[in-house]
């Protein structure tokens, strides 16, 4: 039988000759003195490595779990779907889950505003979804004119090409933009009275926290002021709650703290409570409208659009966060989170601030005299790394360090992960000198 460090190793060979991951450089990878990390299970919020070592879900693997893995009821709402069909085509035939998902998500909402739901698999194909159809919405009411899309500086929808041609996140995009979409880009809403309206067919923004621009929060009144200038123009909103949503901000949707409808919704990630890929895409009635007719078909689709495995996982996780997470609760445990973060970090030379909305997090790494560090440097990656270390995983944006636990964390694991971090900074900082 193979011990534990030969299956690791084994494991490691074949990813290091077959598998090429994600933002990830590849040569550093593959390197010997690397040693990657295994992930072979998890129970709530920790992980274990195939080494047997235990870590804290520091980033909710990749922003998607919110109630802790190999959660029970949505492992009974698995199991359960499994008895009867995992997946069907969705291209012309239905299915139950799918359909009370659709009305769970639109139930959301006030009445006659987001009524209509069009699944896909994840966060880049909900956006991709919602520039295809506000486009095409345009050329089928009258106004073919408007071929362009307004978005924000240092955004990050995706990486299909039409939501990556809205990032403007220059090292992520700047080699494909030439490929996309008309987009044109803002810094804030400050900027909306020069802007022609007349050209664009929507706007498009992450509310309330951009993420990959280090957990940036936009400005009080920001997101109202855009439904209103979207309102006056005939500009359709859309809101890029991939991230954001579930909880994640201290409500059920950032879009709430302003109290904003958008004329579509994108979500994902934590749809499925982090268990399944599955994407929606939320618009209204009207839009809807404008697409029936032989000549006004909405030719998009994905091989496993509305799995019924997703729709059910959906389902258990929109129940959990009924019942266990009201908007006392979610308000609660932001504060909570919020006062850990200031006790454990605030006072560190290194640490420049610390951004915090609900249930995530940007603490952001500079000089003691608030110069930012050099790229060569590497501070973030180094401080996650050494985190490792202390029972935390998580990942850097530059050197802004992201801590986005699951919403079932516990105050005391809150704790232990503000501390490992806190090691993690102080470890990596006393051996630069």
């Amino acid at each position: 039988m193979a011990t534990m460090n030969e299956r690791t190793d084994q494991w490691l060979a074949w990813d290091r000759t077959h598998c090429w991951h994600p933002f990830t450089e590849q040569g550093a990878w593959c390197d010997p003195s690397h040693e990657p990390l295994v992930i072979e299970r998890g129970e709530g919020v920790w992980l274990w490595d195939s080494e047997g070592r235990k870590y804290f879900d520091g980033n909710a693997s990749i922003w998607t779990n919110l109630h802790g893995h190999a959660h029970p009821e949505i492992n009974a709402a698995l199991t359960a779907q499994l008895q009867s069909i995992s997946h069907s085509s969705y291209l012309g035939l239905a299915n139950p889950r799918a359909s009370e998902l659709a009305a769970r998500l639109c139930e959301l909402f006030p009445k006659n505003t987001l009524e209509r739901v069009f699944f896909s698999d994840d966060g880049s194909t909900a956006v991709e979804c919602a520039l295809k159809m506000a486009l095409q919405y345009r050329m089928q009411t009258g106004e073919p004119e408007r071929t362009r899309i307004l978005a924000f500086d240092q955004a990050y929808h995706g990486d299909t090409m039409g939501a990556a041609a809205l990032g403007g996140v220059s090292r992520f995009f700047e080699r494909f933009r030439s490929f996309g979409l008309a987009v044109d880009f803002i810094a804030s809403a400050d900027e909306l009275p020069n802007v022609d309206a007349k050209r664009y067919a929507a706007v498009v923004i992450e509310p309330i926290v951009q993420g990959v621009n280090q957990m940036r929060i936009w400005s009080v009144g920001m997101l109202r002021a855009l439904r209103e200038w979207c309102d006056a123009h005939d500009v359709h909103l859309i809101l890029d709650e991939v991230m954001t949503g579930f909880g994640r901000t201290g409500k059920l949707f950032a879009c709430e703290h302003e109290q904003v409808i958008p004329d579509f919704l994108c979500l994902a990630k934590g749809l499925t409570g982090g268990y399944l890929p599955l994407a929606a895409t939320l618009t209204t009635e009207k839009i809807y409208r404008a697409f029936l007719g032989k000549e006004n078909v909405f030719y998009y689709g994905h091989s496993f659009t509305a799995n019924q495995l997703g729709c059910a996982a959906a389902l258990a996780n929109l129940e959990i966060l009924r019942r266990d997470y009201p908007a006392e609760v979610l308000a609660e445990k932001s504060a909570v989170f919020g006062e850990i973060l200031q006790r454990g970090l605030a006072d560190l030379a290194q640490v420049y601030q610390v951004r915090h909305c609900g249930m995530l997090a940007g603490i952001e790494l500079r000089e003691v005299d608030g110069r930012s560090f050099s790229d060569e440097d590497g501070i973030g990656a180094k401080v996650c790394v050494k985190a490792r270390e202390y029972g935390l995983i998580t990942r850097p944006i530059l050197d802004t360090i992201v801590l986005m636990p699951p919403l079932c964390s516990t105050e005391e694991e809150l704790e232990f992960a503000v501390s490992a971090l806190r090691t993690a900074i102080s470890a990596v900082f006393f051996s630069k000198k």
